[in-house]
């Protein structure tokens, strides 16, 4: 990594650190940050333990996992579509993983684990449909995009039927779900998160360079030895599994996956995806929006998905009139 970028993971890195420190430390149960430390060590009260290691400090770390799985997912998807429009929001990949979970809590009433399973199926299939149409001769990236968003408004349509068909509370149930959020969320969660994290982020950070290579085409990079069908098929199956883990977890958090890369490599002026920062700035961004909602909306906090919408939304103008733009110059 080049200095720029290290300079935007050491920032991102302290933003969380700060973020981390007033997550626990602030709310409607203050506590000094001895007596969080106190706690981490086991030596803290009931009191203490509850607010900490149940109610804080999952969500933080769920927030920072979230964050980063969704920032490299989305860093990884737009390299391999060449496209800035590339992330697993925009692509239907998470709507599909909120499809599969709403199939799974209205349709087959499951529970926290069967919705977080039913969530990854739904993520996984419908990368796999996307990228099957979306094969063949022609500008690949740009049908991707354009083959993505149609799956995904299907996809909409059909989870607003799946909600309309629930029961009542259900249907409440499954509203809350996909709003996207980190309240009520746990240990369960975060340990899921985890294991996807340790299985899936290694593989994209071994393949990072050939992922660098891939973005000069398929035939400089195969004659440079890269292999591109193996390294595209082992890079979006990663991408695909750390978007609808994210999403297993925490629910649709919008436009993150969007912004955080394309944040990272401007910042960074890389011209290779940066993988390490994105990830770092993507924890940083989910952890100050949750922050955020959770303390300036309190007593009745928004659901972070709302902030990241609202905000990704806003963004994601930006993005296409500085295309269109480009693109009349």
């Amino acid at each position: 990594m080049g200095p720029r970028s290290v300079a935007v993971g050491a920032v991102s890195v302290l933003v969380v650190v700060v973020g981390a420190v007033l997550s626990l430390t602030t709310g409607e149960a203050p506590l000094t940050v001895s007596e969080v430390g106190e706690t981490l060590v086991g030596q803290g009260s009931r009191s203490t333990e509850f607010v900490v290691l149940t109610l804080r400090l999952p969500r933080l770390l769920l927030a920072i996992g979230v964050g980063a799985a969704l920032a490299v997912s989305g860093a990884v998807l737009q390299s391999l579509s060449r496209n800035v429009l590339g992330s697993p929001d925009v692509l239907g990949f998470t709507t599909g993983a909120a499809t599969g979970a709403l199939v799974a809590i209205v349709v087959l009433g499951a529970s926290t684990l069967g919705t977080s399973v039913g969530a990854l199926i739904g993520g996984v299939v419908t990368a796999l449909v996307v990228v099957g149409l979306a094969a063949g001769r022609g500008t690949q990236g740009l049908r991707l995009v354009l083959i993505g968003i149609g799956v995904g408004a299907m996809l909409l349509a059909v989870n607003s039927w799946l909600i309309t068909r629930a029961a009542l509370q259900t249907a409440v149930d499954a509203q809350a779900w996909l709003l996207g959020d980190l309240s009520n969320r746990g240990w369960t969660q975060m340990v899921a998160l985890a294991v996807a994290l340790v299985l899936l982020l290694p593989i994209v950070l071994v393949g990072a360079r050939r992922l660098a290579l891939l973005e000069l085409g398929d035939r400089p990079a195969g004659g440079l030895g890269v292999d591109v069908t193996r390294t595209r098929t082992v890079a979006l199956l990663a991408a695909v599994g750390l978007a609808a883990a994210a999403t297993a977890a925490a629910g649709p958090i919008p436009f993150l996956a969007l912004a955080a890369p394309q944040i990272a490599r401007q910042l960074s002026r890389s011209a290779t995806p940066v993988l390490v920062p994105s990830a770092l700035l993507g924890a940083a961004m989910l952890v100050v929006s949750d922050l955020a909602v959770t303390r300036l909306f309190a007593p009745v906090p928004l659901p972070v998905g709302v902030a990241t919408g609202l905000l990704g939304g806003l963004y994601l103008v930006a993005l296409l009139v500085r295309m269109w733009r480009g693109s009349t110059t």
